[in-house]
């Protein structure tokens, strides 16, 4: 594994941010390292590929990575805050009512966290 692969992964394993290629890539520039964009797009993908991290994709955002334990995300549909959640495993619950064995899924719950909550009321 290359230095900068390296480098990624422990950025990624050790972020409760749920960091963006971009912010992975603005790291990596704030620590010195001489890195392309197209660089940590490739070793993103690859990562993701070794299931050593998980790709968090959204329809109009831009992908977030994540630490890949089991767990769910809570995520503000205003200001796009990514929270970790623990919800009961529904894996048995899912096959059985689909009738398919899952290798994974991915829960998101949408809300308005209470910052934007706040912000709402002090512009109305």
């Amino acid at each position: 594994m290359s230095d900068t692969k390296k480098q990624i992964l422990h950025l990624i394993l050790h972020s409760d941010t749920h960091p963006t290629a971009d912010d992975i890539y603005d790291q990596l520039k704030a620590m010195g390292q001489r890195v392309t964009l197209a660089t940590v797009y490739n070793n993103l993908h690859a990562l993701c590929e070794e299931n050593k991290i998980r790709r968090i994709v959204f329809d109009t955002r831009a992908d977030h990575y994540d630490r890949p334990l089991r767990h769910d995300h809570l995520i503000c549909r205003c200001c796009g805050r990514i929270s970790d959640i623990s919800v009961q495993d529904m894996t048995s619950m899912l096959e059985e009512r689909c009738g398919i064995q899952l290798d994974y899924y991915d829960l998101k719950l949408f809300y308005r966290c209470d910052d934007c909550k706040q912000k709402d009321k002090q512009e109305h």
